[in-house]
Protein backbone atom coordinates (compact mmCIF):
# COMPACT_ATOMS: atom_id res chain seq x y z
CA UNK A 1 0.00 0.00 0.00
CA UNK A 2 2.79 2.78 1.62
CA UNK A 3 5.73 3.24 3.69
CA UNK A 4 5.14 4.57 6.88
CA UNK A 5 8.38 5.65 7.26
CA UNK A 6 7.95 7.67 4.00
CA UNK A 7 4.80 8.90 4.85
CA UNK A 8 6.56 10.23 8.20
CA UNK A 9 9.41 12.18 6.11
CA UNK A 10 6.67 13.38 3.90
CA UNK A 11 4.48 14.85 6.50
CA UNK A 12 7.38 16.19 8.70
CA UNK A 13 8.77 17.75 5.54
CA UNK A 14 5.58 19.39 4.91
CA UNK A 15 5.03 20.57 8.14
CA UNK A 16 7.91 22.39 8.34
CA UNK A 17 7.05 23.91 5.05
CA UNK A 18 3.66 25.06 6.33
CA UNK A 19 5.30 26.26 9.76
CA UNK A 20 7.80 28.75 7.52
CA UNK A 21 5.00 30.07 5.41
CA UNK A 22 2.78 30.64 8.65
CA UNK A 23 5.41 32.19 10.42
CA UNK A 24 6.69 34.42 7.40
CA UNK A 25 3.02 35.40 7.39
CA UNK A 26 2.51 36.45 10.61
CA UNK A 27 5.48 38.92 9.76
CA UNK A 28 4.78 39.93 6.16
CA UNK A 29 0.78 40.84 5.84
CA UNK A 30 1.50 39.97 1.91
CA UNK A 31 2.32 36.60 2.35
CA UNK A 32 -0.86 36.03 4.73
CA UNK A 33 -3.09 37.96 2.37
CA UNK A 34 -1.63 36.15 -0.79
CA UNK A 35 0.44 33.15 -0.57
CA UNK A 36 -0.94 31.35 2.52
CA UNK A 37 -4.24 29.59 0.18
CA UNK A 38 -2.37 28.59 -2.93
CA UNK A 39 0.74 28.00 -1.15
CA UNK A 40 -0.22 25.94 1.81
CA UNK A 41 -1.93 23.85 -0.91
CA UNK A 42 0.89 23.81 -2.73
CA UNK A 43 2.99 22.32 0.12
CA UNK A 44 0.24 19.85 0.95
CA UNK A 45 0.66 18.48 -2.68
CA UNK A 46 4.39 18.28 -2.72
CA UNK A 47 3.77 16.11 0.76
CA UNK A 48 1.50 13.98 -1.06
CA UNK A 49 3.65 13.87 -4.18
CA UNK A 50 6.62 12.37 -1.69
CA UNK A 51 4.35 9.64 -0.76
CA UNK A 52 3.00 8.57 -4.11
CA UNK A 53 6.44 7.63 -5.04
CA UNK A 54 6.76 4.89 -3.23
CA UNK A 55 3.07 3.83 -3.03
CA UNK A 56 2.52 0.25 -4.03
CA UNK A 57 -0.73 1.29 -6.02
CA UNK A 58 -2.95 4.48 -6.52
CA UNK A 59 -5.07 4.21 -3.87
CA UNK A 60 -1.97 3.85 -1.61
CA UNK A 61 -0.63 6.57 -3.10
CA UNK A 62 -3.97 8.39 -2.61
CA UNK A 63 -4.38 7.42 0.40
CA UNK A 64 -1.14 8.62 1.94
CA UNK A 65 -1.34 11.83 0.08
CA UNK A 66 -4.42 12.71 1.59
CA UNK A 67 -2.73 12.15 5.23
CA UNK A 68 0.33 13.50 4.48
CA UNK A 69 -1.22 17.04 2.99
CA UNK A 70 -3.71 16.97 5.53
CA UNK A 71 -1.67 16.46 8.78
CA UNK A 72 1.07 19.47 7.52
CA UNK A 73 -2.30 21.81 6.73
CA UNK A 74 -3.67 20.82 10.01
CA UNK A 75 -1.02 21.65 12.25
CA UNK A 76 0.23 24.64 10.16
CA UNK A 77 -3.23 26.60 9.65
CA UNK A 78 -3.66 25.52 13.94
CA UNK A 79 -0.26 27.59 14.45
CA UNK A 80 -1.70 30.38 12.17
CA UNK A 81 -5.00 30.47 13.96
CA UNK A 82 -3.51 30.26 17.54
CA UNK A 83 -1.02 33.28 16.18
CA UNK A 84 -4.73 35.40 15.11
CA UNK A 85 -3.12 35.13 11.66
CA UNK A 86 -6.56 32.64 10.17
CA UNK A 87 -9.91 32.77 11.31
CA UNK A 88 -11.29 29.16 13.52
CA UNK A 89 -13.14 28.30 10.51
CA UNK A 90 -10.71 28.09 8.01
CA UNK A 91 -9.28 25.00 10.05
CA UNK A 92 -11.88 22.99 8.34
CA UNK A 93 -12.57 23.94 5.03
CA UNK A 94 -8.33 24.48 4.86
CA UNK A 95 -7.59 21.28 5.97
CA UNK A 96 -10.14 19.14 3.76
CA UNK A 97 -8.69 21.25 0.61
CA UNK A 98 -5.23 20.49 1.84
CA UNK A 99 -5.87 16.87 1.91
CA UNK A 100 -7.74 17.13 -1.64
CA UNK A 101 -4.47 18.26 -2.77
CA UNK A 102 -2.26 15.77 -1.27
CA UNK A 103 -4.35 13.06 -2.91
CA UNK A 104 -3.61 14.95 -6.29
CA UNK A 105 0.12 14.63 -5.36
CA UNK A 106 0.08 11.20 -4.62
CA UNK A 107 -1.32 10.27 -7.42
CA UNK A 108 1.09 12.37 -9.50
CA UNK A 109 3.48 10.82 -7.85
CA UNK A 110 2.63 7.57 -8.52
CA UNK A 111 1.68 8.17 -12.07
CA UNK A 112 5.42 9.65 -12.53
CA UNK A 113 7.03 6.59 -10.69
CA UNK A 114 5.42 4.10 -12.73
CA UNK A 115 6.20 5.87 -15.59
CA UNK A 116 9.71 5.45 -14.95
CA UNK A 117 9.10 2.12 -14.10
CA UNK A 118 7.89 0.92 -17.13
CA UNK A 119 10.36 2.84 -18.88
CA UNK A 120 13.03 0.79 -17.04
Amino acid sequence: MFDMKTLLIATIVGTVLQLAMVIAGHFDPFVANKVFMFGGMGVSALAGLLCGRSASGYGGAALAGAVAGGVCALIGIAVSVLLGDTQAMILAFGTLSSAVTGVIGGLIGRAIMGTRAAAA
